[in-house]
């Protein structure tokens, strides 16, 4: 069982003093402490959330929750970690679907993308780093601007076990030639970086990918795979609902960001994402340069950005 809610300042002072013969010698990242009683574990973080994990959680959070209500006529639901208003409303706090589990969790980038490669990611969030996350409001990464993205990507992958993998153009026109269509390709680095995840951290809960095809195809693409992982939960939107998925969402995100950037350095030309008008003329402009070659190298071929090129 885990109960995590935030503390008020008076309350934090008497957490303080109540759990100082009780500390572990090793702290988790951005934790005041962390300490042990009975069977339960508490976890105090530099933002004021507490987090009780253990059998006994519950009893113990109560002891706060009471005394918050005594002190500073804060009603919190021990089931949500939510503060109630005066209209015993829940006040509204973003947590996720995944939240009591420690998950592995994968997404990938660049499917989208004309230039540029496909990146996918997977990465481990044990529960302890859930409240490390919400501070930094990690979310898919299609919410967040590219800014942002550069600035908690290294954040987390500082903290976060992750795996990453960078399928570029001419491998992904090649496999793509030989019939691999987009959701096989994606199924079979999907399973990579899982698979490599797996194996670093196996003390994991659940295994969430976003869904993208039905679980009976997804696996149907992996039937010449010697080695895959099957324990998986798909879920539709899992970015949204799952922190793990949000990381590897992040970080592909970020290194997809990097690579574009060399190319725009190696072909001095601003080299746009998507797959839209802007990119067609960009497009162009290479073939102009270079030869229509230049695009195996740096787009995918099977785009229809290609047929409008060539007729050009």
């Amino acid at each position: 069982m885990t109960i995590v809610f935030k503390v008020s300042d008076n309350v934090k002072e008497k957490m303080l003093k109540y759990y100082k013969d009780l500390r572990r010698d090793k702290t988790p990242p951005y934790a005041v402490f962390q300490a042990m009683d009975a069977d339960t574990i508490i976890t105090l973080y530099e933002s004021g959330k507490v987090m009780f994990q253990g059998i006994s959680a519950d009893i113990d959070a109560n002891i706060w929750i009471d005394l918050e209500k005594k002190l500073n006529n804060r009603i919190i639901d021990i089931k949500t970690g939510k503060e109630k208003n005066k209209d015993n409303k829940p006040k509204e706090i973003k947590t996720s679907k995944f939240d009591q589990y420690n998950t592995i969790g994968s997404d990938e980038v660049g499917t989208g993308d004309y230039f540029g490669p496909i990146v996918v990611s997977a990465t481990f969030v044990s529960t302890q780093y859930i409240p490390f996350l919400n501070e930094l409001k990690v979310t898919d990464s299609k919410k967040i601007d590219d800014n942002r993205i550069k600035e908690i990507a290294p954040q987390i992958m500082n903290k976060i076990p992750y795996t990453s993998y960078v399928l570029n153009n001419t491998d992904y026109n090649k496999m793509h030639n030989s019939s691999l269509n987009m959701n096989k390709i994606k199924a079979i680095l999907h399973n990579k970086v899982l698979l490599s995840m797996v194996n670093k951290c196996p003390n994991y809960d659940k295994i969430i990918v976003d869904q993208f095809t039905p679980p009976t195809k997804y696996y149907e693409y992996l039937s010449d795979t010697k080695e895959k992982v099957i324990n998986i939960t798909f879920t539709p939107k899992a970015e949204e609902q799952c922190l793990s998925v949000a990381c590897a969402s992040i970080i592909s995100r970020y290194i997809f960001l990097k690579i574009m950037h060399d190319i725009s350095t190696e072909l001095n030309t601003n080299i746009p994402k998507g797959a839209g008008i802007v990119v067609d003329e960009v497009a162009k402009k290479l073939v102009k340069e270079h030869g229509l070659e230049i695009l195996n190298k740096y787009a995918k071929l099977n785009f229809k950005n290609t047929e409008k090129i060539k007729d050009i």
